[in-house]
């Protein structure tokens, strides 16, 4: 029978017919705030918004679900994005085309100077480009081609100021052009030193010059066109006045340095906003003095007497408002202030008293404290997703916190998508002790609910404690009185303790029991409420060392949990604490609410809780003789440094030794002869390697990577019952039956009641031949199945397992897939996937895929993502390799460990530290943009003579048609500009240099 195992099968139709059906690779959103913007844009008539990013990827927002991503060819950092209102364009053809341009115009015409300001005029038919050496160019779009002879160079301005005036210095850099909002052709032109010039493109001729003295950072016009507003370095901005029959203006008509007398950071940005009431709207960004606020992330919004300096986190790159373009009104009467900032972006509603943030339905920043874990969610009850929504909003209410209840400002475009099939919530653990649950049940990925585990315990800096606390000091309070500081945002890098980062999450959807465990060996079990509570936190600890002798813990002490009540906010509220100790990272956690257990696991052991009747149930130690490193804690690692090294030298060598050919044998070594005979005697699969073998004493063997619940045969064929599985990272895993009294009787029943203490005991140890790290335990039922979650087969939500055939375990270890009967524990079928080049498995779910043929026809799959980056699909229990697809690139270690899978064939993964990309391995399960967005008039028939003209030699004629709506169809982006087929907005997009592209605000 041997040597029909391995033999290789040959192609199905009807099978490959069946996997296209189920299966499809598609990398189909990103979710998050993007990382390290560096442009903004906003179309008024579109109402969409524009970033840019360092990399060179350009995202467009619109109403939530409206999304637009791409990538340019080549990693330049966007330095400024104009929209070209009201035209569409294709995007692998006239935004290429204008980006190449733009690199062509900035080689010729000012290859002395890079380019500083672009502006784009009111009927789109001209560009001007401003330069470093104080040139004014102008190109004619969309061929972006330079009007010869029509460039108003420096020597031009400076013939046509007063002799007085020049002082014998150049003008410096373009910092600023704006057009005149009333009279279409005339331009504010600002120079550094100072000196404005209002230019008539018709006559070509200076109208106006205004003689600043201080060094101008930016302009703005006011609505009338009768005076603008600059900004300058000394923190100050001034008004001046647009007098017809002046040519030469002195002095501006009125001035003020909103934080002097002290010498304060430069005003970068200042917008001048008109309403109803008569007095403007000033919001600029700066102007804070240096030597109290200089490190201070500013704006500022100034009506009246009402004053509000926003603080932020984070650098503040660019900021526009929502306001009245049309023509035809007399006032701005300006909405929403939106803010983009290096890490978030912040709307403040300038309608409701008070100026609140708006909450964003996307665009959150997933990384306020960085991601250390994450956990996915589908299918949730429609009372378990109501109870956190309204958590999440009674969080809004709290006081100090800010919040506008009115409509998202940028409202552009229409989602096309249906309704989601079910709910899907994504829980991410965070540094500072955080657990935060989004939506991502659609393409926009929207905040619900937080939850804080900090107020479980004492930490080092305990804002109960702090007596510097200024809310509770007056003077302090007085002194904070100017500037009208108010913090805002949510980003906050810092964490107040190391060991309240979160580490693992459970939660069963069906009981409203979730599970935290966190850096210093803590395993929080929290129930959900309505209501606020003050109570004292149960407290238990588990001794996974069991007073073994001759070890010592050298790490970080364990949080210090609170002895008197504490108050909790509605959601989620702690019930008992759990400590593991020694206080290690706590590496697996496991919660089955149906028994009441909780199973946890750190680098010493694992130990089994009963939070129903509070005890202990196990505690086992997996630790081996010579693994000290574990004992030291990651904050103690001097001593084990030497061994550290010679361990890793010693597995490169093996790495090398194994990737080579193996030599013709020489007498030189009997023992090569016979570790080559043995090699030769065991079979391999074509598909397969050989795996290699590791050390029993490599370090942290002991570290338990994965807990495994379930109801199955242990002991005998006969009698199943609950069973607790624990896999290690020396590849062991320990079976044990529980005795668990009154399962089936009530006692598995939230508030139910029964007698009795939880018992375990030992049934099987398997050790894998290899050592291989194991990476997940999965028990499957008499057809092959795997078991369903506590509470789905008792409630009726998913078939019962079959209990009448003979079960058996799935135990994938980093280098193997291994299926072993019960309750024998006998080998069945394995795959090898360790490869020569050191794949090796680092994620593994089981998924379920529905066919796009049939209705009612699903398979359950076997998905493993490697260390290369690639997922390998195989069905259960067979373990026949199905699809294999490219997913992650091998180098981006952090997007592998961080990806995590959803039951439906889904998946997420890092791709910055504020980014999750989304993919499907699903043919049928997809969650994708689609939209529309209306234009008010067709495609120009200057755009579309672009097009027959194109650089590249292709065109499209069924796409030079007239074009009413923009259309996103999903799908793999590939993040690049050229492969996307999507229509886009309009827009031009200037790629600057690394160097070059730092924002000035």
């Amino acid at each position: 029978m041997m040597k029909f195992r391995f033999r290789r099968q040959g192609n199905d139709p009807q099978r490959e017919k069946i996997k296209q059906e189920l299966f499809a690779f598609n990398k189909t959103v990103e979710h998050g705030f993007p990382h390290q913007p560096c442009a903004l844009a906003f179309d008024p008539q579109l109402q969409l918004m524009a970033i840019g990013t360092k990399s060179g990827a350009i995202k467009i927002y619109g109403s939530p679900g409206v999304e637009f991503t791409g990538l340019h060819r080549d990693a330049a950092a966007v330095a400024q994005i104009h929209f070209l209102q009201g035209q569409v364009s294709l995007l692998g053809h006239f935004l290429d085309i204008h980006v190449c341009v733009c690199y062509n115009v900035c080689d010729v015409v000012s290859s002395a100077s890079r380019v500083t300001v672009l502006l784009l005029l009111s009927s789109c038919d001209l560009l001007c480009v401003g330069t470093e050496g104080g040139g004014i160019h102008f190109l004619d779009l969309p061929r972006l081609s330079l009007r010869d002879n029509q460039s108003l160079l420096l020597d031009q301005v400076m013939q046509s100021i007063p002799e007085d005036y020049r002082c014998g210095k150049s003008l410096g850099p373009v910092e600023s052009l704006q057009e005149h909002p009333k009279q279409p052709g005339k331009i504010l032109i600002g120079y550094s030193r100072g000196l404005v010039v209002l230019w008539d493109l018709s006559t070509r001729n200076a109208e106006h010059m205004f003689l600043g003295k201080q060094q101008l950072e930016s302009l703005v016009w006011e609505r009338s066109g009768s005076s603008f507003v600059s900004s300058h370095s000394d923190g100050g901005y001034s008004v001046w006045a647009v007098a017809s029959g002046n040519t030469y203006t002195h002095q501006p008509v009125s001035s003020s340095i909103p934080y002097g007398p002290f010498p304060c950071k430069a005003i970068n940005k200042i917008l001048w906003r008109t309403i109803q009431s008569g007095c403007p709207v000033v919001l600029y960004s700066g102007g804070m003095p240096r030597a109290s606020y200089g490190d201070r992330h500013c704006v500022t919004i100034q009506q009246d007497k009402q004053h509000v300096t926003l603080d932020f986190t984070s650098r503040v790159i660019d900021f526009f408002t929502v306001h009245t373009t049309d023509p035809e009104h007399d006032y701005d009467d300006p909405k929403a202030l939106v803010v983009l900032l290096e890490e978030e972006l912040v709307v403040i509603d300038l309608l409701t008293t008070g100026w609140p943030s708006v909450p964003p339905p996307y665009l959150a920043p997933l990384h306020s404290s960085a991601i250390t874990t994450s956990c996915h969610l589908d299918n949730v009850p429609a009372k378990l997703w109501d109870r956190l929504a309204a958590a999440g909003n009674n969080q809004g209410a709290q006081p100090g916190v800010r919040h506008a209840h009115g409509s998202w400002p940028i409202c552009g475009g229409k989602n096309l998508a249906p309704p989601p099939r079910q709910q899907e919530l994504l829980l991410t653990g965070h540094e500072d002790g955080t657990v935060r649950f989004w939506n991502v049940s659609a393409v926009a990925m929207t905040p619900l609910y937080k939850l804080s585990t900090a107020n479980v315990f004492h930490t080092d800096c305990d804002p109960n404690d702090d007596p510097l606390d200024p809310t509770n000091d007056p003077e302090a309070l007085q002194e904070e009185e100017w500037p009208p500081f108010r913090k805002v945002g949510c980003f906050d890098p810092y964490s107040d303790d190391p060991r309240l980062g979160i580490q693992k999450i459970s939660l069963c959807k069906y009981s409203c029991r979730l599970v935290v465990a966190g850096t210093a060996g803590q395993v929080i079990v929290l129930g959900l409420s309505d209501e606020w509570s003050d109570h004292t936190v149960d407290v238990s600890t588990v001794d996974l060392l069991q007073d073994r002798e001759g070890f010592t813990w050298k790490g970080h002490d364990r949080l210090e949990p609170r002895a008197s009540p504490a108050p909790f906010p509605p959601g989620f509220q702690p019930l008992v604490l759990v400590q593991a100790l020694p206080p290690a990272s706590v590496t697996s956690v496991m919660l089955h609410a149906e028994w009441n257990l909780v199973a946890f696991g750190t680098s010493h052991g694992f130990g089994l809780f009963d939070y129903h009747r509070r005890t202990a149930v196990l505690a086992r130690c997996t630790l081996h003789p010579n693994d000290s490193l574990a004992m030291e804690g990651p904050l103690s690692r001097v001593k084990s440094l030497k061994k550290s090294l010679r361990q890793s030298f010693r597995r490169i060598r093996k790495s090398r030794v194994s990737g080579k050919k193996r030599p013709i044998p020489t007498p030189t070594s009997k023992i090569q002869e016979a570790n080559a005979a043995l090699a030769d005697q065991e079979e391999v699969a074509p598909v397969q390697r050989r795996i290699e073998p590791r050390s029993a004493d490599d370090s942290l063997s002991g570290v338990v990577r994965c807990l495994c619940f379930a109801d199955t045969y242990l002991r005998d064929g006969t009698h199943h019952g609950p069973t607790l599985w624990a896999g290690t990272n020396s590849g062991s895993v320990y079976a044990y039956a529980l005795e668990v009294p009154g399962v089936g009787t009530g006692r598995g029943r939230p508030g139910g009641e029964g007698s009795g203490c939880v018992e375990a005991v030992l049934g099987k140890e398997i050790q894998l031949m290899h050592r291989a790290p194991v990476v997940s335990v999965c028990v499957l039922d008499g057809r092959g199945k795997p078991l369903p979650e506590p509470y789905q087969a008792s409630l009726d939500l998913a078939t019962a397992p079959d209990m009448t055939n003979p079960h058996s375990v799935l135990i994938a270890s980093e280098e193997q897939l291994k299926v072993f009967s019960l309750p024998k524990v006998g080998a069945k079928t394995k795959f090898k996937l360790t490869a020569h080049e050191g794949c090796r498995v680092r994620r593994v779910a089981m998924v379920t895929v529905c066919s796009t043929a049939q209705e009612d026809y699903s398979e359950t799959s076997l998905v493993c993502l490697t260390n290369l980056g690639d997922l390998h699909l195989f069905n259960v229990p067979a373990l026949r390799p199905q699809v294999r697809y490219d997913c992650i690139r091998k180098e981006d270690i952090s997007g592998i460990a961080s990806c995590v899978f959803t039951r439906n064939g889904q998946g997420f993964y890092l791709i910055s530290p504020s980014e999750y990309q989304r993919f499907s391995l699903s043919a049928k399960v997809i969650t994708e943009p689609l939209c529309t967005v209306e234009l008010e008039r067709p495609l120009e028939t200057h755009i579309r003579s672009l097009l027959h003209t194109n650089t590249s030699g292709n065109t499209h004629s069924s796409l030079l048609e007239t074009h009413t709506l923009l259309a996103v169809p999903g799908g793999d982006y590939n993040r690049t500009w050229p492969r996307c087929s999507n229509h886009w907005c309009n827009m031009i997009t200037f790629f600057g240099s690394s160097q070059d592209s730092s924002s000035r605000i």
